[in-house]
């Protein structure tokens, strides 16, 4: 092992506008790409608004990063510890989270892009029934839990 892959790193928690998470990660990378900063890695955790984690050797590094960068609003004081963002972390099946009358969009495959409902979910074989919105007429398919997003959850009726 070479000595510069021993260099220990932590993480580092920096606050930025609520909903501007993704846009303020894709300009860290432009920064570090540019700038060759010693950062190993952005985590954008979806369940967690308004945070952005960076994996760097040091907090000078991440100041660096983030110095000007339009909705970043402070690096928060100290390191965050991987138990505490490790349930950010963890991969949960797609299947999951879905449930029956979500509005989903199919991301692969013949109807990729195209909006649909789930009509049946089977999570043993790991597929969900949808039926196309932007169809004609209502036309069920099966699909892999894997090529659908959550556009909208079903609302909950009490």
């Amino acid at each position: 092992m070479s000595a510069e892959n021993t260099i220990p790193t932590s993480v580092f928690a920096v606050r930025t506008t609520a909903g501007q998470e993704k846009n303020v990660a894709n300009l860290i990378a432009l920064r570090i790409e540019s700038s060759k900063l010693p950062i190993k890695a952005i985590l954008v955790p979806e369940l967690l608004k308004g945070y952005v984690f960076v994996e760097a050797e040091g907090p000078h590094s991440v100041e660096e990063a983030i110095a000007g960068i339009k909705h970043v609003r402070s690096r928060v004081p100290g390191i965050v510890s991987f138990s505490e963002i490790e349930k950010y972390v963890v991969v949960k099946p797609v299947i999951e989270e879905l449930d029956v009358d979500d509005v989903v969009e199919v991301i692969s495959g013949p109807f990729k892009s195209m909006r649909a409902k789930i009509t049946r979910i089977d999570k043993t074989k790991s597929e969900v029934t949808l039926e196309l919105l932007e169809a004609t007429f209502t036309l069920p398919i099966t699909v892999h839990a894997d090529y659908v997003k959550i556009v909208e959850k079903a609302k909950k009726v009490e």
